[in-house]
């Protein structure tokens, strides 16, 4: 009977260390999963704004195709969505079928979505083209709260000191962006112009903050989905939605035309021009990738901080690439920023401390209560 009640022990012990282990192994690969998100989002956001500004700069003038380019790389997604189906993902991984929303839902869902996106993308083209950099960049940092307020009502979004703490130090980094010295921008902008800039970023700021709330709460009630298929689907749908609603645009508003006659006069040359083009449709659906999966992952005001941190990013490429220069106000938005997402990644450190205590704790009970 000590015999056996010694290997019983043994093997309960075994059995928990055993959990342990794979409990860790779930948790790195979470947060290495996490962190690859991460370089996506701020890599293709980056990129894409730069390449954007660099459209505009160079002579383009479409603002329909600049929206475009936006959405047109959702063809981007399709190998990744064959990769993840469920034929090809191995037993154990499966998402449960049971409760699987119906075409009509589904459509409905990406319909609204990509609308959504769309008229986003539409609106922020223009904030991008009337607005000067450091404005435009202050009102899209916005975006940040409208997410907050949109995730406290429908994602059920606690606020700790050190998210509190998160989100005020990232309005501030993007707020001292327009303090920078753009005087001469701000000149050759007609008031009309600048009142128009202002107010389609304020509605794209503010209608991107709800979408992200709702692709959240689509992912938790609608969707209920463990699969990464799922972010893949999100992707590509409601960006081809996006895509073919911009598309209707763009021949309804006749500048489909002109967009020959805008290549040849180029100032980069027709080859740069197509490649500023390729380069903006592909680092914008590497920013949706990650985006959607952080949302997916983590949460929407997640993504959204990290999008935000971004945004004194771009300052920095543009010193690097465009040779602008990098003064006090842009160095000090940087650190705010960093810090920022310090805060609010310590706040995850706390929960998943929380989480590991309680686990040792239900652990240690089911140990004493094998042996």
């Amino acid at each position: 009977m000590k015999e056996a009640e010694e290997q019983a022990t043994n093997t309960a012990e075994t059995q928990l260390y055993g959990e342990r282990g794979f409990s860790k192994v779930v948790q790195y690969k979470r947060w290495i999963q996490i962190a690859i998100l991460v370089m996506f989002l701020l890599f293709g956001e980056s990129t894409a704004t730069m390449l954007g500004r660099l459209y505009f700069t160079k002579g383009g003038n479409s603002k329909w195709m600049a929206a475009f380019v936006q959405t047109a790389g959702f063809p981007l997604m399709f190998p990744f969505i064959f990769l993840f189906s469920p034929s090809k993902t191995p037993q154990g991984h499966h998402h449960q079928l049971a409760g699987k929303p119906s075409w009509t839902t589904l459509a409905i869902l990406y319909t609204t979505l990509g609308i959504s996106l769309a008229v986003d993308c539409m609106l922020y083209t223009f904030g991008l083209n009337f607005l000067p950099v450091s404005t435009y960049s202050l009102i899209s940092a916005s975006q940040l709260a409208f997410n907050a307020f949109f995730s406290y009502l429908f994602n059920g979004q606690k606020f700790t000191p050190f998210i509190a703490n998160s989100l005020v130090l990232l309005s501030f980094s993007s707020t001292l962006l327009v303090f920078q010295s753009d005087s001469e921008e701000t000149r050759r902008i007609s008031r009309n112009k600048y009142i128009i800039g202002f107010v389609c970023t304020v509605a794209a700021s503010t209608g991107y903050g709800l979408m992200m709330s709702m692709t959240q709460l689509a992912f938790q009630k609608i969707l209920k989905s463990t699969s990464h298929k799922a972010v893949f689907d999100m992707i590509m749908y409601q960006n081809m939605i996006a895509c073919v609603g911009i598309l209707v645009g763009l021949f309804a508003s006749g500048e489909w035309i002109v967009i020959k006659q805008e290549m040849r006069g180029f100032e980069s040359g027709t080859v740069s021009y197509i490649m500023i083009l390729l380069g903006t449709a592909v680092s914008w659906q590497v920013f949706s990738a990650g985006c959607v999966g952080l949302i997916f992952e983590v949460s929407s005001l997640f993504a959204n901080i990290i999008s935000t941190l971004g945004i004194p990013i771009v300052p920095v490429l543009g010193v690097i690439f465009f040779g602008e220069k990098l003064n006090g106000v842009k160095v000090i938005s940087m650190l705010l920023a960093i810090w920022g997402f310090v805060s609010y990644i310590y706040q995850h450190y706390l929960d998943d401390s929380k989480e590991k205590a309680k686990e040792r704790h239900i652990n240690h009970d089911r140990g004493v209560n094998l042996a």
